[in-house]
């Protein structure tokens, strides 16, 4: 049986009132908040971001490449199913998913932000936002909290409630206030999140140094560069000897493809072997792919060739997702895609890759529906 797949990296589009109506009363007036874009649409304008966050492109699944633009588009021109979780499960049937996990979309960027205890209140708003978005379908839509990272003790204590508060997982800023993630001091935070059994994402575009408009050239140069953040988080996690002193820790790298991870762990295995001893690199128990194999889940949408390479990566660490309602979104022919890129796989290959995977690393309370063909939209 061919099961229905599940989303592993799906969004909301954050409505006018996310921030302002659930945020600490005292960061109010500070709130993000919407403005218009300079061409008649809506974008939100946000502390500490130069310019406002437009989203035109945060609800442009389904549109045709030459209808996409960055401005001009007004939140009642967007899916509702970004906003409204009454309506998701509508746009799930619309593209034959079964459940999603959800990321938010300006709380990427807010992952940027250089004054933590700015960004802490909106992601305190933000998950008690999205408490109310999944609240409609406990058992389709499954969010993942925010946390600003703070500090080792805060973000356990934030691990925590996040759990309390019925989300699956975290979504990690790229960067904390305290060092860095490969410094032994956040190992009490990863032990937590095993002990929580609590997923740790990292979502492209929430690292200092990702964006577009970092590379050279034209702009769509810069597409091709935002995998690059998450890539740095990975490999810093693997070298600094991380997963030896936390072997449990569970890690998806999100959004950010998969089918460059062939040619990435065997570039880490040729560092390690060849350069660790004049690059001072730490020694580890195993090989560098060895980790990146067993501890670090990858989701990706339109990559073909994460198929095609998937008998050099881990099969049970490969996560199919729509990405909905992105502008890169696969939704509404997320079927008519995957029959054409899965034509190599094996109906258990399959099944893991876009359901077992993702139900299994996040304990989804969601039952096993075969897919059933869908006329073509």
């Amino acid at each position: 049986m061919i099961k229905k797949p599940i989303s592993s990296d799906s969004h909301i589009t954050e409505p006018p009132h996310c921030y302002i109506d659930f945020i600490d009363p005292k960061y109010r007036d500070r709130a993000p908040r919407v403005v218009d874009d300079g061409k008649g649409g809506d974008a939100f304008l946000i502390e500490g971001i130069k310019k406002p966050v437009n989203i035109s492109l945060a609800a442009a699944a389904g549109r045709a490449p030459k209808d996409l633009r960055g401005r001009g588009q007004k939140f009642s021109d967007l899916w509702p199913g970004g906003f409204d979780g009454s309506v998701r499960c509508a746009d799930q049937d619309k593209d034959g998913v079964c459940a999603e996990i959800i990321y938010p979309t300006v709380g990427m960027l807010l992952c940027n932000i250089e004054d933590f205890d700015y960004k802490k209140a909106c992601f305190d708003a933000y998950n008690r936002w999205l408490q109310t978005f999944v609240a409609p379908a406990p058992k389709r839509l499954f969010g993942l909290g925010q946390i600003a990272m703070r500090s080792v003790e805060e973000g356990i204590r934030e691990l925590e409630e996040i759990k309390k508060m019925g989300f699956v997982g975290v979504m990690m800023p790229g960067n904390p206030q305290l060092e860095d993630y490969d410094s032994p001091i956040y190992d009490p935070f990863w032990q937590a999140a095993v002990d929580l059994d609590m997923p740790l994402s990292f979502h492209i575009l929430t690292s200092k140094s990702d964006g577009i408009l970092n590379s050279r050239g034209p702009t769509i140069n810069g597409f091709l560069s935002i995998i690059r953040g998450n890539q740095d988080i990975l490999g810093m996690m693997i070298f600094s000897g991380l997963f030896d002193r936390n072997p449990k820790l569970k890690i998806i790298c999100v959004e950010a493809d998969a089918g460059w991870a062939p040619h990435f762990i065997y570039r880490m295995d040729h560092a390690y072997k060849r350069h660790r001893f004049w690059m001072k690199g730490q020694e580890l128990r195993k090989l560098p792919s060895d980790y990146f194999k067993e501890n670090i889940y990858l989701t990706f949408q339109d990559d073909w060739v994460a198929f095609k390479m998937k008998h050099m990566l881990n099969t049970d660490r490969l996560m199919w997702a729509n990405d909905f309602p992105h502008s890169d979104s696969t939704w509404p022919w997320s079927q008519e895609i995957l029959a054409e890129h899965t034509k190599g796989l094996t109906e258990h290959e399959r099944n893991r890759i876009c359901f077992d995977n993702v139900r299994d690393l996040y304990n989804l309370p969601v039952e096993a529906q075969p897919l059933i063909a869908m006329a073509a939209q």
